[in-house]
């Protein structure tokens, strides 16, 4: 069917090799596996083992090509080496999702340095330095992806937005900041912007119900965000379809940030 070759052509990621971080639970689980289904090899990137061997397992059972490396990406020195392993899998990646995070929020008066830098390392730091050691040399063979995971609060500040705001701020300049160095040679960069999702990181709020509704009622579409809102947005940006797309911040939720 002409419909079916088109699509293909469009959305298919045979070929591709992706490395997503975080990609064991919440977005970067259903992003991971998003890429995957669509043809990707995928290298899932996580600091807890027996999620990332359930991942790729049910991957792998799904007929899809999964991979996996256990790093945490708090330090340098760790991301660096955690990167070398990443392209030991299935070779130099073409598609790079920065979706590892963590969500420290205390009110700014007890912010301390420790919180600070830690959330700089793993938010900001390691997106940074994953860019560093692929992106040249996607740009060097004409095709790549970045694709950040940022946040409402690198937008506007609630619940504490603190240092996570700060740290996804940053993070959306960083993808402006690779989309002008690459995207002549090829390289998209871009970023997904949640509304609030149902996930892991957001374990705090979402053991709130009067929070959580509240939060559903900033919506349009009257209701908060699940995983696998992202798959579609992520195949997109991963693909050829969005070769004229970077430099951007891409909401996907449910209209928050507009009403």
């Amino acid at each position: 069917m002409i419909s079916r070759s088109y699509l293909s052509e469009l959305f298919s990621l045979d070929g591709r090799v992706a490395v997503v971080t975080g990609g064991s639970s919440g977005i970067g689980k259903a992003i991971a596996g998003a890429l995957a289904r669509a043809g990707a090899s995928v290298v899932v990137v996580a600091r807890r083992r027996a999620e990332l061997v359930a991942t790729v397992e049910e991957l792998t059972a799904d007929g899809c090509r999964a991979g996996f490396v256990s790093a945490d990406l708090g330090t340098r020195d760790a991301v660096r080496a955690a990167a070398e392993s990443m392209a030991e899998v299935f070779g130099e990646p073409d598609i790079l999702v920065n979706s590892a995070g963590i969500n420290l929020r205390p009110p700014m008066g007890e912010l301390d340095e420790d919180v600070w830098d830690a959330t700089m390392a793993v938010n900001l730091e390691a997106p940074y330095l994953l860019g560093r050691r692929f992106g040249p040399g996607m740009a060097e063979r004409g095709f790549g992806r970045i694709i950040h995971i940022s946040s409402q609060q690198a937008h506007r500040a609630f619940v504490d937005s603190g240092a996570y705001g700060v740290s996804k701020g940053a993070l959306e300049s960083l993808a402006r900041s690779q989309a002008e160095a690459w995207s002549p040679y090829g390289v998209t960069c871009n970023t997904l912007v949640p509304g609030f999702v149902m996930s892991p990181l957001n374990a705090r709020l979402s053991s709130d119900p009067e929070a959580v509704a509240a939060l559903a009622a900033r919506t349009m579409t009257g209701r908060n965000g699940i995983a696998e809102d992202f798959c579609g947005a992520a195949v997109f940006l991963a693909g050829g379809a969005s070769a004229y797309v970077t430099g951007q911040s891409v909401f996907v939720d449910g209209g928050f940030s507009v009403h």
